[in-house]
């Protein structure tokens, strides 16, 4: 997930499917009698508002399981609904579409796409009740929560996780150095041929070094009184983000012990674990399944993230995927009734989750998962101690410098030089936002 907001869940096009064929769109509504669900079909385009009482915007894997709710949701109120499934830049998509009025009525995607989709005025709260908020994950309801309103219905909770082979390491490592020091074994015993796989790229992995950075005492944002992110209070620059810079330093390419590099990506560390060449290697749910480049369930074990020894714990950022209704929805009263009432079924939570491994959202429904799947298990206990990825728009302005100044320790740049120079510049462009 590169760019954090879901991105791993998209290819290159935008589809259109539903449940039925309604005035040259994919529908479900009255005028279909109960057809099958159709198979998606593929455009080039930016999708643009369907023609249909009520009409979602999601992936295209989502839609998929979001078509026999869709169509149930159509006959019970008499209405047409169609599901559009956006395979490019979804959250850009959406704002683009709805303030030229031509977007959905609801959108599926990350939480902490909420605090520019406010900003940007697309969102409408949702006025959920406190006996249905008690139903969902406290944490869940925090993430969606921008300003003390509600601006999401969640569904499942994502967060990264360690992943080892159980042959090889039958006992999750307790610290980031015992994790390498095992890693290092396995690689001289010929078991492996590298130590920790960690998707970096040329321009660094904020997303992905969170964990370690927070390990070392690291934060990106203070918080105000009433518990909102504060973007006046940055915390790339500080004490503890130097900290974690010295030890990338340490473990980078020109580091005395070099484990990160630049040119591991996705891909690369991905496939290095499926193949075994990578004793352990840093992943989401996202990197399950049965397809082609995709960890197989049943190959590997998870861990909760390991932090350095003598520091604190790996938080890891907990990303809460989530049902949003558009402000300027054509049908609000629907649209708030299909995300309060579908959305927050079990039914729904466990179709999602039967399509990658992310615990839901409901308590009664992640419970059911923990007891039943490892693999949830396991991401649930790697995210316990994660935090709600920050969804203010000052987020924005600290993906590509921090990334950057990661990169470049990483290749043997100095620490407090690139950390410094990140934070100028978010600082700056937060600034200039205002």
């Amino acid at each position: 997930m590169k760019a954090r907001r879901a991105g791993r869940l998209f290819a290159p096009a935008s589809i259109l499917a539903s449940v039925a064929v309604v005035s040259g769109v994919l529908a479900s509504g009255p005028a279909a009698s109960a057809p099958a669900a159709a198979a998606p079909t593929t455009t080039t385009t930016v999708p643009v508002r369907a023609h249909a009482d009520l009409v979602i915007w999601a992936d295209a894997d989502r839609a998929k399981i979001l078509l026999p709710f869709a169509q149930k949701f159509g006959k019970q109120y008499g209405i047409s609904v169609a599901v559009t499934a956006d395979a490019g830049n979804l959250e850009g998509d959406f704002i683009t579409a709805t303030e030229a009025g031509k977007g959905p009525d609801i959108v599926v995607g990350a939480h902490d796409w909420i605090g520019d989709m406010v900003a940007d005025g697309t969102l409408a709260p949702i006025a959920m009740p406190t006996m249905e908020q008690k139903l969902f994950d406290p944490v869940t309801i925090q993430a969606v929560t921008y300003n003390r309103e509600i601006y999401g219905v969640p569904y499942a909770i994502e967060n990264l996780a360690l992943f080892r082979h159980p042959a090889l390491s039958p006992q999750a490592p307790t610290t980031f150095e015992q994790m390498i020091s095992e890693g290092q074994a396995l690689v001289k015993a010929g078991k492996a041929k590298i130590p920790f796989c960690v998707e970096v790229d040329a321009t660094g992995d904020p997303y992905n070094f969170e964990p370690f950075y927070t390990s070392a005492g690291g934060y990106l944002f203070g918080t105000l009184s009433n518990g909102n992110w504060n973007p006046n209070q940055v915390g790339v620059g500080l004490a503890g983000s130097l900290t974690f810079a010295k030890l990338l330093a340490k473990y980078g390419e020109k580091g005395s012990t070099p484990i990160f590099s630049t040119s591991m990506g996705y891909t690369q560390a991905t496939d290095g674990f499926i193949d075994g060449q990578c004793a352990f290697y840093l992943g989401g749910p996202w990197a399950v399944g049965t397809g082609s480049g995709s960890i197989r369930p049943g190959t590997f074990a998870l861990s909760a993230i390991p932090g350095f020894a003598g520091m604190g714990p790996a938080r890891p950022f907990l990303g809460v995927q989530s049902f949003m209704v558009s402000s300027k929805a054509q049908n609000m009263a629907l649209a708030d009734q299909f995300v309060l009432d579908y959305v927050a079924s079990p039914a729904v939570q466990k179709a999602l989750f039967s399509l990658e491994p992310r615990p839901a959202a409901l308590l009664s429904v992640q419970e059911q998962e923990r007891a039943t799947s490892a693999i949830a298990q396991g991401f649930f206990a790697a995210g316990k101690l994660g935090q709600p990825m920050p969804s203010i728009p000052a987020m924005d302005q600290v993906w590509t410098p921090l990334g950057v100044a990661e990169a470049n320790i990483i290749n043997g740049e100095t620490p407090a030089t690139q950390i410094a120079e990140a934070r100028a510049a978010i600082v700056k462009a937060i600034a200039t936002e205002k």
